[in-house]
This record gives structure tokens, sequence and C-alpha cells, in this order.
């Protein structure tokens, strides 16, 4: 296997790392995965740039950045050796695209504002995907996005052309609505009803995130992070008063949680 060994690699050194190891002679695992395969390892390395990046930590950002960028070459390589596209394809599309949707960059149109930009976007958007219609718009928001991430993408497409409420008190109202809803399925004890109606609450609540001009995603991160804060708060006072809340009641754990969240 001929490859040279230096002290500082490029780009397409990595190009042509991942393609000896993918070759018949390669490494028995890399040359056996597939785009399925590796699907997960690429959700899980975006999510540790995203972690880098809330944590500022450049060094971290800059290793998790080389994952990322390790998957997009090992997705590309694959199809190169079906004979498909290579990596050259995907950074000329990309480029192209860039182009296309900058044309106060790149071309004559004028665009002074973020609003304007962001307007161009979308109608270029719609044209190069031949998207006709809103429908077809909100159905190319992808699958896989989280769901909470998905439902504000949606709502904020839906709100472009005028379907929202007027401001956050009316979203506030049909999130206690759903919530009344829920409520109603619960009674009855319905669990397909349940499941319905708690995904409109879900819903709703991004909605007021949506008009808080935050991020549905970050808050429930925030909300997991202060949980887990004060779950181990809770373990901290319950061992300095000799109690193991492994086998204390509710009552008490719930007496133990207030009084960390009263002292917070």
């Amino acid at each position: 296997m001929k490859f040279t060994q230096k002290d500082n690699y490029k780009f397409y050194d990595l190009v042509k790392i991942i393609e000896l190891l993918r070759a018949p002679d390669g490494c028995p695992w890399d040359k056996v995965q597939t785009h399925q395969s590796i699907r997960q390892d690429f959700i899980e390395e975006t999510y540790e740039v995203i972690e880098a990046i809330d944590n500022d930590d450049r060094a971290l950002l800059k290793e998790e950045l080389g994952d990322v960028l390790l998957q997009v070459v090992f997705h590309a390589q694959i199809e190169t050796e079906q004979d498909s596209f290579t990596i050259n394809d995907v950074a000329d599309g990309v480029c192209k695209k860039m182009i296309i949707r900058h044309p106060h960059v790149f071309g004559n149109v004028q665009a002074d504002t973020v609003d304007e930009v962001l307007t161009n976007w979308d109608n270029i958007k719609m044209q190069t995907k031949s998207q006709t219609t809103q429908s077809e718009v909100l159905a190319g928001i992808s699958k896989a996005l989280p769901s909470l991430m998905r439902s504000q993408k949606l709502q904020k497409k839906a709100g472009k052309i005028g379907f929202d409420w007027q401001d956050i008190h009316g979203a506030m109202d049909k999130l206690k609505e759903e919530v009344s809803e829920l409520d109603e399925a619960v009674t009855q004890n319905d669990l397909s009803h349940i499941e319905e109606e708690l995904g409109d609450v879900l819903f709703s609540a991004v909605n007021i995130a949506r008009f808080a001009h935050t991020d549905a995603e970050k808050v429930l991160y925030n909300a997991c992070e202060k949980f887990i804060q004060r779950f181990t708060a809770m373990e901290q006072l319950a061992k300095q008063q000799d109690i193991d809340i492994q086998k204390t009641d509710l009552e008490m754990l719930n007496t133990l949680w207030e009084n960390i969240k009263n002292n917070q």
C-alpha cells in the first residue's frame, strides 16, 4: 500500500486515506461499511460538534469538525466506488448552490438587509427544488430532523405566508386548549388519543419558543441540564441528612427537591 506519511496533511490526503482504507487490501472494517451502517455515526459526530460549540471549546471543535469531514469524505468515497459521484462533485454542487442563492453577491440583485437576503434565499430555493406550492415547501423539511427542530421549521415556514398567531398570547391560548384536550384523553384512558393530544401539546409548546425568539431544542436541552443539576443537588442533600433516596418515599423526595429548587 503506497502512502507517504507527512508532518502535516491537507484535504485530499484525507480523501486518499479513506480510499486506501476502503481498498480490497485495506481495513477489514472500513471496506465493508455502507451509508446505512455509518448513518448513526454521522448523527453522533454532528452533535459532538454542537457540544464543542456550546462549550466554546475551540480545540474540541477542530477535532469534531474533522470527524464530520471524515463522514462526508467516507460517504462520497462509497459513491465514488459505484461511479455515481465523487467528493469533487459534492464540492461542485454546493459551490453552485451558494452562488445561485447569493445573487446579491455573485449577481446583480439588490439585497441590503438580512430579511431581503432570506426572502431571496427562500424564493430561489423553491425554484431550484421545483417547488410550486407551500405544501411542497413544508414536505421538503427533512423528516430526519429532531422533532422539536422540525416543528419549529414547519411553523416558521407556515408563518411566512401568514398562517400564524398574531402574537405569543394566541400561541399560549392554543397551548392551554391542547393541554385541556390532553387532560380529557388521559381521563378517558385512551392511549391513541393521549398520544395524539400529547403531540399537539408539544407542537404548541414549540410555538411559544418561536414567538419568544428562542430555540425549542436548546430550551429543552437546558431543561435537561437543569434537571440533572437539581437531581445531583437533591442526592447530595439526602446524603447529608442520611437519607437513602432509593428507599425513601416519594413525599420525602419531593420535599428534598423543593428544598433544592427554592434555594437555587
